[in-house]
């Protein structure tokens, strides 16, 4: 398996944690009062707006459904259990997920588990996947040709996700890169494997980095600053970009190299391409703030889609005096053993995924952003499957499904598909 890392999760909560000790300086707003219901009116008006950017976008992308991209998470075993057994818990008889999946606590190896999570993919209107990738001959790895062929079958596109794998991640990202586009393009005669184009019909691989640009030390609550074990000097991520281009020239009209960077002048510098951040803790409203320094410096920057984050906390918790649970995300002050409580957090969730759906297309047609202007549209999905989080959009057993015990331990919805019929809502107005 691999060694101990900043590991996604701990990334995101740890955002979760900061953002909420903090909310009115990142956030700007106030915890909400009590949910109204949607009217049906507002979803028309929705269905509008998505209508017309929806002509300005099939009108430059002949690939529209390529760009949309589910972040895709191929980690989960049965035999022996893996990340179903995260935070502490011990499965089968409780699972690291804040909802229990419809398909239950699978492996991703299954063939009838990869066919059926192809079929949701490609019936909601994305056409393309985004793998969480840990580094050659890992379990990941392994399963990677399996994932391939399946998503083929559904006319599916997968590109690549690269995780922080080790602390020499970065020293070896070229050398991933070209396995990457070795192993799962040249052998595979690039049946599967997404070339994204641009608005000008240049193809090209996209590949995206996850807890990128670091700096090199941390300063806990407590005032203590430590080294940060995946911190990969900014000098190392230009010579690896700098390698591959090179190793590729003549193979791609384009190749690009996406990093999960707010900064936009130190992505720049370095040589990325664009920059694209899922975390749910920036909310819509306050995305310009992030965009526009993008846009300045002439980088395309993408927000994804999401539903929010329900975080799996560890059991017990952590000695650390630092560690606070992360909130959840809409924010609201949910009690999931209360029927209305849990139902509101739920519209607030299907709320996010209209907001953010929209945001993100909006700043991606605006003519006045790096993407229209480079003729560049990524539309990140996070996630379909990431459980401990409960980012997922992979439908889960709805509540009344559930046995008196899992109810008491899982945050399932009244209708267990809800996020992925809200999302296919969407495409179905821009598609």
């Amino acid at each position: 398996m691999r060694g101990p890392t900043l590991s996604r999760r701990a990334f995101l909560a740890g955002c979760g944690a900061a953002f909420a000790a903090a909310p009115l300086a990142l956030v700007g707003q106030d915890r909400p009062g009590p949910l109204r219901p949607r009217r049906r009116d507002e979803d028309l008006l929705l269905a509008r707006r998505l209508e017309r950017t929806s002509k300005v976008l099939r009108d430059r992308f002949r690939d529209l459904n390529r760009h949309f991209i589910f972040e895709y998470y191929p980690w989960y075993s049965t035999d022996p259990w893996f990340h179903w057994d995260g935070a502490g818990r011990r499965p089968p008889a409780e699972i690291a997920a804040s909802g229990l999946p419809l398909l239950g606590a699978y492996d991703s190896r299954s063939t009838r588990v990869i066919e059926q999570h192809a079929r949701w993919i490609a019936e909601s209107g994305a056409g393309a996947i985004n793998l969480s990738w840990w580094g050659r001959g890992t379990f990941e790895d392994q399963s990677t040709h399996a994932i391939m062929d399946v998503m083929r079958a559904f006319d599916l596109k997968v590109t690549f996700h690269l995780e922080p794998y080790s602390r020499l991640r970065g020293a070896q990202f070229a050398d991933d890169v070209l396995y990457i586009l070795r192993e799962y393009g040249e052998r595979r005669r690039w049946d599967a494997m997404l070339l994204l184009e641009d608005a000008d019909r240049r193809a090209g691989p996209v590949f995206k980095s996850f807890v990128t640009l670091l700096t090199p030390t941390t300063t806990d609550c407590q005032g203590i600053t430590r080294p940060v074990d995946v911190f990969v000097p900014d000098e190392v991520w230009r010579e690896q970009l700098d390698r591959v281009r090179r190793e590729v020239t003549g193979q791609f009209d384009r190749i690009t190299f996406v990093a999960d960077s707010l900064d936009a002048a130190r992505t720049q510098r370095i040589g990325f391409d664009a920059g694209a951040v899922g975390n749910p803790y920036i909310r819509p409203d306050e995305w310009r703030r992030f965009t526009d320094p993008f846009d300045r410096v002439g980088i395309p920057f993408s927000f994804a889609v999401n539903a929010g984050f329900d975080n799996v906390e560890p059991t017990p918790p952590p000695r650390d005096p630092c560690y606070r649970p992360a909130p959840f995300e809409p924010p609201v002050d949910v009690r999931w053993d209360a029927g209305p409580s849990r139902d509101e957090a739920h519209q607030l969730s299907a709320a996010r995924i209209r907001d953010s759906f929209e945001a993100t297309l909006a700043h991606q047609a605006d003519p006045q952003s790096a993407n229209w202007k480079r003729g560049f549209l990524l539309v990140p999905v996070n996630s379909f499957n990431e459980w401990h989080e409960g980012t997922s959009f992979e439908p889960m057993k709805s509540f009344r499904d559930l046995s008196n015990a899992e109810r008491l331990l899982y945050h399932n919805p009244i209708d267990g598909s809800y996020r992925l019929t809200v999302l296919n809502t969407l495409m179905e107005a821009v598609l």
